[in-house]
């Protein structure tokens, strides 16, 4: 009997256009910052997620930046290694190791007739993406595997092959021709049979494995400085500001279409930043609001509560009454507003799949757990609230 009349009593009282503001300018804050929360740990989920791991993006290789002052002098020095390696964006590094010897390549056959000159690199197998049981290397093979970089065999199909009225080449037929190696040694030259064995994005250059870069050098190598001018790192954010920064400021240069994700990332701090700051005012306002509203409605109704307590209705069971008639509200509205972070989280993963990149459909529990945390705020406050005013009136 109690619990209707007071209903009777706060519905009376309450203002209904005070209450709507109230619900509209929480979900508003609300949805910004879940947002915020759930597009940091997308970010991050993009970074660290296994599926995405291991990308073309997270190897880059550096070496100085060519200027008129340092052409003869772009070798990296073991102090410039050591320093590089102690970075906190560093996560592996490997050196690639040149050829000290003229090569060139052609073809076979004139069927299909090449001649080019180019040069070999090798890397640390770590390093290496193209998974192949003919990468490796010794005294008895019979042949020279190679990984060859996408763009050469892309410049022949559209290049090349279009210009010289010659045959396209699938990478599977690429794979499957022998090549001729030429290797010019202080006896002369020497021809050997190559193959490709894989294609690569990671690194532009032919690489061949370390065993035989190692032997050829020996074998045929000039007295030329065998200290490294490029270097191979593994790092968690190709995108970091902090690591594009080092580079600059330590005259070396990568890929730029790598790192072009620096700007994506300071624009992503920004917008979380902004969500954030919004989002936290925006929701101070609303908790502004709904305490005015609870005391607007205790104080319209206060001679009706006195009443009440004066016939016997204890404040504690008023208090009671009033959280579970205002609390509801702010549940009803954290889980619209997580159901739609969810959607949008859903759509966004579809989209991101059609580029490959992997998102993980289920909103991050540090939404969930943001929400939560808001929501016990908000119990905290109504209860104060309501507390402090029915002993104000009673």
């Amino acid at each position: 009997m109690l619990n209707i009349l007071l209903k009777k009593l706060i519905k009376t009282s309450a203002g209904r256009s005070r209450f709507i503001l109230a619900v509209m300018g929480l979900s508003i804050a609300l949805l910004l910052i879940l947002a915020a929360v759930q597009v940091e740990a997308d970010y991050d989920d993009m970074l660290n997620s296994k599926n995405n791991q291991d990308s073309i993006a997270n190897f880059l290789v550096i070496n100085k930046e060519v200027t008129e002052n340092n052409t003869a002098s772009t070798t990296l020095s073991d102090s410039d290694i050591a320093d590089l390696k102690k970075q906190p964006f560093v996560q592996e590094t490997g050196l690639l190791t040149p050829s000290r010897f003229k090569v060139s390549a052609q073809s076979v056959s004139n069927r299909i007739p090449f001649y080019t000159d180019l040069f070999f690199e090798s890397v640390p197998d770590e390093f290496i993406d193209v998974k192949s049981n003919d990468w490796k290397w010794d005294d008895n093979s019979t042949f020279i595997p190679m990984i060859v970089p996408n763009m050469f065999l892309t410049m022949y199909n559209f290049g090349f092959a279009a210009s010289q009225d010659l045959p396209q080449l699938s990478p599977e037929l690429v794979k499957s021709l022998p090549i001729q190696i030429n290797i010019k040694g202080p006896s002369g030259m020497v021809s050997y049979i190559g193959k490709a064995v894989g294609f690569s994005d990671r690194i532009s250059s032919v690489l061949v494995p370390q065993p035989f870069m190692d032997w050829a050098n020996k074998k045929f190598g000039g007295n030329q400085n065998t200290q490294p001018s490029r270097i191979i790192i593994k790092t968690k954010d190709p995108g970091d500001p902090v690591l594009v920064n080092y580079l600059k400021a330590h005259g070396l240069t990568t890929d730029s279409d790598k790192t072009r994700f620096s700007k994506l990332r300071k624009t992503v701090d920004i917008v979380v930043n902004f969500s954030w700051i919004t989002g936290a005012v925006m929701l101070l306002f609303a908790l502004l609001i709904f305490t005015l509203f609870i005391q607007l409605t205790i104080a319209s109704a206060k001679e009706e509560i006195f009443l009440l307590i004066t016939l016997g209705a204890g404040p504690r069971q008023l208090q009671k009454f009033l959280v579970k008639q205002f609390f509801p509200s702010n549940i009803v509205i954290t889980a619209v507003v997580l159901c739609v972070i969810a959607a949008l989280q859903v759509w966004l993963q579809q989209i991101l799949q059609r580029q490959n990149i992997y998102l993980n459909p289920v909103i991050s529990v540090y939404s969930i757990a943001t929400a939560i945390l808001i929501l016990l705020v908000l119990w905290i406050v109504n209860f104060l609230t309501i507390r402090k005013y029915i002993r104000q009136h009673k």
